[in-house]
């Protein structure tokens, strides 16, 4: 029996279920230290989704340290072929479950914890969470039964931690189900508000992000971190197989187009009258460029013109003035990701 006290590393989104699996092992004396794995693809720090809140408010109001990991380029290529499949867009939640498992299989092993806690819920996510998906999730993790469940444990066989009474099964709950009205009296008991809605945060379950990612996927060998912050916002076009058009929607997204641009981007913009930024990636031919101008200018305010002056410069070229018919709604339609 181990005479020091007993340590968890948590799988931390900083949502509701994730938090509350902290605070059920925190309150039976369980050491805990939360890892949040970033990606590209909405896990961040920088929006109020489930996904990716802020983690630091949880762990300032009740103690816990959160170490964060970029998973980068080891979850894009699970993202281009996972090997248990997507859900209904591009999320490949199964691989996704079992490669953060596994890195934090590492870390647990790194810093000599014990078991490795999760806020995962029986039944609340149709392809994760199933009863036979999360034994498929426990093997392919290797985490020899040092996996624990806390919200819905008790619905679940023992694990390694409680055969080796370092936890309890008393301590554990046996929440299952897409309801969350437990989580939010449970909440209400630990003292936990301002906790996100558990809807969204992942990029991947989007049916409009996913279209543009696929086209990314299919027309770029091998896509930069630039090319993945640029299906964050804004319209896209495919022009050619290795042409792409991305129009800001509004002065925020027009500024990050500008921040990303990359050496042979061009730069379009409507002249003498409101227009937004069109950012033209690849190796676009004259008619690509063409095309272009006349798309930005349609979302321009020369929209109603018969005719307006389209500035493209970059690519180390001159600046070059188009003159061109603003895009029909066919063109737009043809032509958009």
């Amino acid at each position: 029996m181990k005479t020091r006290r007993v340590k968890a590393v948590a799988l931390f989104s900083g949502g509701l279920d994730s938090t509350l699996a902290i605070l059920v092992m925190k309150s039976h004396g369980v050491e805990v230290e939360a890892i949040k794995f970033l990606t590209h693809f909405g896990c961040d720090a920088n929006n109020s989704s489930s996904c990716g809140s802020d983690p630091s408010l949880a762990a300032n109001q009740f103690g816990f340290p959160v170490r964060l990991c970029h998973l980068g380029q080891k979850f894009i290529d699970m993202v281009k072929k996972p090997q248990f499949g997507y859900g209904k867009n591009m999320n490949p939640c199964i691989d996704c479950r079992i490669l953060m498992l596994r890195e934090a299989k590492d870390y647990l092993e790194m810093t000599d914890a014990d078991f490795i806690i999760t806020g995962e819920v029986l039944a609340q996510r149709p392809m994760s969470q199933m009863r036979g998906t999360l034994n498929l999730i426990d093997r392919e993790s290797s985490l020899g039964g040092r996996l624990l469940r806390p919200l819905s444990g008790k619905l679940l066989p023992p694990t390694k931690p409680e055969m080796d009474g370092l936890i309890q099964r008393d301590w554990l709950l046996d929440i299952s189900g897409r309801s969350r009205r437990r989580q939010i009296d449970l909440a209400a008991e630990f003292g936990l508000t301002g906790y996100p809605n558990p809807a969204g945060g992942c990029l991947l379950t989007e049916k409009a992000y996913s279209k543009k990612l696929r086209d990314l996927f299919t027309f770029v060998e091998e896509p930069g971190f630039d090319d993945f912050n640029l299906l964050k916002v804004g319209r896209h076009f495919r022009l050619a197989h290795d042409c792409r058009l991305v129009i800001g929607r509004n002065q925020p997204e027009n500024q990050i187009l500008l921040k990303n641009i990359r050496p042979g981007d061009r730069v379009l913009e409507a002249v003498n009258i409101a227009s937004p930024i069109g950012l033209l990636r690849g190796n676009p031919l004259q008619k690509n460029i063409e095309l272009a101008a006349a798309i930005t200018a349609r979302y321009s305010d020369a929209r109603q013109q018969p005719k307006a002056t389209v500035k493209i410069k970059g690519d180390g070229a001159p600046e070059q003035l188009l003159e061109v018919s603003p895009a029909s709604n066919e063109i737009l339609e043809k032509y958009r990701i």
